[in-house]
């Protein structure tokens, strides 16, 4: 791949991280196979690399993990009933399909908000999950809006936007992350918090990008990690995983998640939302948080 091509990779990465998409590969005897996955995540952009995990009781495993690839399509804001229809049990799932072989051979599914072909690097068992990491040999981003999921309803860019008019005040905050560390700041009252910043007219993108560039760290704008709101504030929280480089950083620190860094955290609901995660980094399987900052439910990244 071009560095141009590596920077269109990283820009597609970022616009349809929490995506819904349907995850893709062909049997041994050439029958195409899939399933719906809630989000996949980028690992590395040199060489370019992405992963997505498979639950170890799909009866697709297997063909994932010994087949000599995958595709990840992103899919559209008009392509809910794709996306249920892949996520339903069935014996042929690409019935009345349209699709056809991605670059490297897996099924491209016709007019996806973008897609990744990728050879399988490695299969990692994880917990309950086998996490299959991707090479990406081909993609392509295309103009429609993605389609997103969210508390159990489908949500696209327009409902997206008349929700944040109509809802409560948002705040980003980032868990930028290297190897386990994770970078905080000084709360003012002598513990540590994550950095955060509040959404205005120039939305929530916008919004991550100056977070992260003002911690002057190595982060890219990652997927969302937790959506919770503080009722008793008014405030919705949108928590992005953002992986760094290295450790980095023009103001602050990345400490590790041990018992003392915990019980500096003084928020509740960073306190809590930083133990899951330091738990979920030790076990290799990611979940994503949706609810209060009092209790909610956690939705694997992806599923088979």
């Amino acid at each position: 791949m071009s560095l141009d091509d590596i920077r269109l990779l990283r820009d597609a990465f970022g616009c349809f991280m929490t995506g819904v998409t349907v995850v893709t590969t062909v049997a041994e005897d050439g029958t195409p196979i899939g399933f719906t996955a809630n989000s996949f995540s980028s690992v590395s952009l040199d060489p370019p690399l992405l992963l997505v995990s498979v639950s170890n009781r799909s009866a697709s495993l297997d063909h994932f993990t010994r087949g000599r690839g995958f595709a990840v399509n992103i899919l559209s804001e008009g392509q809910k009933a794709l996306s249920n229809t892949f996520a339903r049990p069935s014996e042929d799932r690409f019935d009345g399909i349209d699709w056809s072989a991605g670059p490297y051979g897996a099924p491209v599914l016709s007019g996806a908000s973008a897609w990744f072909d990728c050879s399988l690097e490695r299969a990692i068992e994880a917990g309950d999950h086998t996490i299959l990491l991707g090479r990406v040999e081909g993609f392509e981003a295309g103009t429609a809006p993605g389609l997103g999921y969210y508390r159990g309803a489908y949500m696209t860019p327009a409902i997206t936007a008349l929700s944040a008019e109509a809802g409560p005040r948002v705040v980003i905050t980032a868990i930028i992350e290297n190897e386990g560390r994770v970078y905080m700041t000084d709360d003012g009252t002598g513990g540590i918090q994550l950095p955060e910043i509040r959404v205005d007219r120039s939305g929530a993108r916008a919004a991550l990008s100056k977070l992260i560039a003002e911690t002057g760290t190595t982060a890219e704008p990652g997927l969302v990690y937790a959506i919770y709101d503080d009722n008793g504030r008014g405030l919705q929280f949108i928590a992005h995983l953002c992986p760094a480089r290295d450790t980095r950083c023009t103001r602050g620190a990345f400490v590790s998640l041990d018992e003392t860094a915990l019980g500096d955290v003084t928020d509740p609901a960073q306190h809590s939302m930083l133990a899951r995660f330091a738990a979920e980094y030790r076990m290799g399987n990611f979940g994503q948080y949706a609810g209060s900052h009092e209790a909610g439910d956690i939705l694997s990244f992806a599923r088979g």
